[in-house]
């Protein structure tokens, strides 16, 4: 006899329904647990950079004859120029260089007067040669002591030609040894379209461009010493009396230095410094006429610069500090403003722009006050200190936490 055949199991539909459930569970707790330990979507910043109109141009006053150019402390090279650029004769120029050199090797500090120098006969007679080549001089008596900084100031205010020669030849022992230092002076400090042949600058041969003049006019204004000099509109000197400058611009207009000069072959020249006004600040301009025929017309000329120039600076805020540039909104409704934590603002000479960038970092959580980013202005040449980068940390005004368990089961 067969046994009976068996009677395959049939799933119940409970138990269907539980395997179902079961497998919902585990489902959902595995999304559960992975949607609640993956990061949430990072939050990126919406920023607005600050931007700046470039202003209108303004023109320089510059006189119809001659050359001359300005530039303007912390700003790089020439801001403006007029008539021909290459090398001409600088007249008494000149010794503004024969004193930063003399300076270089003789060192003085601001009130320092420097060691004692006694004059001698050779001294009596190079105040003779002056004479006798029509040059500019101040009267010297042997045995008289002055110090290196009396010397500085006879040869500066009155431009007296004796002294340039008497302070080279303390310095250096022979005009010849000077003239060797000079030009190696000259081509260290890049003033390559300069030459000198003398102390003084009496003759043809000493030349420079209106470029090199201006950079030797901020060398100048750099020299504790020597700018205190040139400032000076008169001073007592031991054996001459009172010593006046020959720069009768000195207090007008904010001009402070720095040296005239006159010669056939130059005409009269100018070398000028002032401090103008510009918003909230002030500019120190540094410039050069060349080539007027009097002394009259050439000091038109440099006030006619210097009355102009003030309306081609201005005053430009690029940021302030607490500005918002930007924004962090994140996909689950929280918000962080982006703010500068400095204030920069900069003086721009004429239609001059800044070009402004932004760096910041996705962020899905952050603190208040942390720093997220940075903003760039990229300054140009004509601006004040030159051309460079200023960086401007940002933070964010509020902290942003991550979004609740529902809002991120609900948005995997």
């Amino acid at each position: 006899m067969q046994p009976a055949p068996a009677t395959p199991r049939r799933r119940t539909p409970r138990r269907l329904a539980a395997g179902i459930l079961l497998a919902t569970v585990l489902t959902s707790s595995i999304y559960t647990s992975l949607t609640l330990a993956g990061p949430p979507p990072a939050a990126t910043a919406i920023v607005a950079l600050p931007s700046m109109s470039a202003a209108n141009p303004t023109a320089v006053q510059w006189p119809e004859f001659g050359r001359g150019a300005v530039g303007a402390l912390g700003f790089d090279g020439i801001l403006d120029s007029h008539g021909p650029t290459d090398s001409f004769p600088i007249a008494s120029i000149t010794k503004v260089i024969t004193a930063l050199v003399v300076l270089s090797v003789a060192p003085l500090k601001a009130g320092e007067d420097g060691p004692d120098i006694t004059m001698t006969e050779a001294d009596v007679d190079h105040y003779f040669e002056a004479i006798a080549e029509n040059g500019s001089n101040a009267p010297v008596v042997a045995g008289t002591v002055l110090t290196e900084r009396q010397l500085l100031e006879a040869m500066m205010l009155p431009s007296a030609n004796n002294y340039s020669v008497t302070l080279a030849e303390w310095a250096f022992g022979s005009v010849e040894r000077y003239l060797e230092a000079a030009n190696a002076w000259l081509l260290a400090h890049n003033l390559t379209g300069t030459t000198v042949t003398n102390t003084s600058g009496i003759g043809p041969s000493n030349t420079s461009t209106t470029q090199d003049l201006v950079a030797l006019g901020s060398l100048a204004l750099a020299h504790p010493v020597l700018s205190e000099v040139t400032a000076l509109t008169e001073s007592q000197l031991p054996g001459a009396g009172t010593i006046r400058n020959l720069n009768t611009l000195l207090g007008i207009e904010g001009i402070f230095g720095i040296k005239t000069g006159t010669d056939d072959e130059s005409g009269a020249c100018i070398l000028f410094a002032a401090t103008i006004p510009v918003g909230t600040r002030s500019v120190t301009v540094v410039g050069v006429i060349l080539g007027a025929d009097s002394r009259a017309e050439r000091d038109s000329a440099a006030l006619g610069v210097v009355r102009s120039i003030s309306a081609g600076f201005h005053e430009a805020p690029l940021i302030t500090a607490g500005e918002v540039v930007g924004t962090y909104q994140t996909p689950w409704g929280q918000r962080a403003d982006l703010v500068a934590t400095e204030s920069v603002s900069v003086l721009l000479w004429q239609d001059a722009t800044v070009t402004t960038t932004a760096e910041t970092s996705p962020i899905t959580t952050v603190t208040q006050d942390t720093r997220v980013g940075t903003l760039t202005f990229s300054l140009p040449a004509a601006s004040s200190g030159g051309a460079r980068t200023v960086d401007v940390p940002l933070h964010v005004t509020s902290g942003i936490t991550y979004p609740d368990p529902w809002w991120r089961l609900t948005h995997p």
